[in-house]
Order: structure tokens, then C-alpha cells, then sequence
């Protein structure tokens, strides 16, 4: 992070005229300042351990402005799941919110009001490819929604593999109503998740839906107390978590990589994607483990 502009650099050179105040003395006051002025992060990684090693949380934590992605959230976004990308022992990522009642309220339309078509152009296809890049990790990604899944909200969610909600979630894509479209991937998951016909009625309405009519069309895959979306999604992970890794990944790629294609095409894509586990270390461990009656340890080779 850049101190120059939370470090006034008169305050520095008036430290730094007084003979008596020492370097370490200045660098404490420094530090103490980039602390205080700094602002939070709205993007938090947790890497869990202990019996649930494997399993990684994306919290959203931007309470002043609903979880709205501004450009500060959008790069945090980008380096936490490129750190995710390059982490060996992820096994599954949960993407959760730490603000009461509310997932993701969408972009910042605040921030949007001061850019330049321009601008808004490389904000949408950054966000575009922030959606795309989660969507495209080998490994599972489940959305833990409460509260609203708005706009941008909603589109990562649907970039997710598994969406689970509380019954006091809100889904809506209301981007008409402010004579845009959803451009961050709303347009086509959200029509291949639910069906043409529906997504175009809740696009071109800019309709908002309660938990249940979202699990009746498909939108999500369990809907939950209101509260208990992120134990469930925990539920899930823990599930996924005990499975063998390289399964998991191979089981991705067939279905993500099938779906787009026919099916002879997929049935072929399939037979490569179990070849690849055939002389793996887990499948021996999960034989093994069967005959002896015991749960498998897998490393993921």
C-alpha cells in the first residue's frame, strides 16, 4: 500500500526538524498513522485448520456501503482469489459476508456516478473477469448468502459452483431500471442456471425474489433458516472437504467443460477427466480404506 496519500508530508517534515525526536520515533508515529488512516479491508481471507484444513473463507466486509464493490473491494477481490489460485492445500472456497442482512448489494453506484464511460467500460470488464476467474477455479466455490444478492451481488454468486441462502435472502438483477444490463456474466449464468424464459422475466423486469421462489426456480441450492445459510454452507464444505481432491477437480472439468458441448463430446471428456485419476495415490488410499472400514486419508496426489 502506497503511504503517500495517508501520510501528510508536512506532519513528516516537522518531525523531522526537531533534532530531539529520534528515527525510531518517527517511524513508530508512521506506522502509527498508516494505521489509523488506512482504511479497512473489505475483502478478508481465512484459511481454516485443524480438521477443517482445505476449507478457505472469502469474507465481504464493507458495512459502510452494503458490501457495494467499489474499486478498492474489486482489487481485494482479485488478490484474494489469486492467492486462493495458488494455494495447493484449497480445497473448497466458501464466499460469505460478515455485514448483517446483506450478501452484496452490487456495484458501487455512488463510485459510478464519477467515472467516465470510459471508466465505467474497464470497471465492468474487470468485474467480468473477476466473476469469470472464480467461476473458472478447479476447485469448488460455494455462495453463503443473508440478506440482499443485488446487481454485482448476485452475478458472483451465480459465477460460484453452489449458492446457499437464508430464508431472508433477496435476489434481484435490476440493471434495466437504470437503462444498463447485468455486465458482469447476469445475462448468460443466470439463463443457463434457470432457463431462458426466466432469466429474460427477471431481467427485463428487474424483478427482486424472496429465498423460496429462488430455490423453486433453481436459483439456489438450499434455503435455510434465516441465519444458518453459512453453518449449512460450512455443512457442505466439511462434506466436499472429505472427498478426494483430485476427484473433486476432475469432476469440475466434466461437468463445467461437458455441459458446453454435446454429448458425445462430454461422454469423451468425461472418460479423460477419470483416466487422469486411475494412477493416483488417493484412488489406492480410497480402496484401501473401504476394505479396512476406515475413513480415507487423502493428500490430493
Amino acid at each position: 500500500m502506497s503511504f503517500v496519500k495517508y501520510f501528510r508530508r508536512d506532519s513528516l517534515l516537522q518531525l523531522a526538524g526537531k533534532r530531539l525526536i529520534s528515527r525510531s520515533y518517527m517511524l513508530q508515529t508512521f506506522r502509527t498513522l498508516i494505521i489509523e488512516t488506512a482504511p479497512p479491508e473489505s475483502v478478508k481471507l481465512n484459511r481454516l485448520s485443524g480438521s477443517d484444513s482445505g476449507i478457505v473463507e472469502v469474507n465481504l466486509d464493507r458495512p459502510v456501503a452494503k458490501n457495494a464493490i467499489n474499486k478498492e473491494m474489486l482489487k481485494g477481490l482479485q488478490n484474494t482469489f489469486e492467492s486462493i489460485q495458488q494455494d495447493s492445500s484449497a480445497r473448497v472456497v466458501m464466499i460469505t459476508s460478515l455485514v448483517p442482512g446483506v450478501f452484496c448489494s452490487g456495484a458501487d453506484l455512488k463510485e459510478r456516478r464519477t467515472m467516465s464511460p470510459s471508466e465505467v467500460h474497464t470497471y465492468v470488464n474487470s468485474l467480468r473477469y473477476m466473476f469469470s476467474f472464480i467461476e473458472a477455479l478447479s476447485i469448488p466455490t460455494i455462495a453463503a448468502i443473508e440478506g440482499v444478492a443485488l446487481g454485482g451481488g448476485l452475478e458472483m454468486a451465480l459465477s460460484c459452483d453452489l449458492r446457499i441462502c437464508g430464508e431472508n435472502a433477496v435476489f434481484g438483477l435490476p440493471e434495466t431500471g437504470l437503462a444498463v444490463i447485468p455486465g458482469a456474466g447476469g445475462t448468460q449464468r443466470l439463463s443457463r442456471l434457470v432457463g431462458r424464459s426466466v432469466s429474460k422475466e427477471l431481467i427485463f423486469t428487474g424483478r427482486k425474489i424472496d429465498a423460496w421462489e429462488a430455490a423453486k426456480k433453481g436459483l439456489v441450492n438450499f434455503c435455510v433458516t434465516a441465519g444458518e445459510a453459512h453453518k449449512k454452507a460450512m455443512e457442505v464444505a466439511q462434506q466436499i472437504n472429505e472427498k478426494g481432491p483430485m476427484a473433486i477437480k476432475m469432476a469440475k472439468k466434466a461437468i463445467d467443460e461437458g455441459i458446453e458441448t454435446n454429448m458425445a463430446s462430454g461422454l469423451e471428456l468425461e472418460e479423460m477427466c477419470y483416466q487422469k485419476l486411475l494412477n493416483t495415490q488417493d484412488r489406492l488410499e480410497g480402496l484401501a480404506a473401504f476394505a479396512e472400514k476406515r475413513k480415507p486419508l487423502y493428500t490430493g496426489n
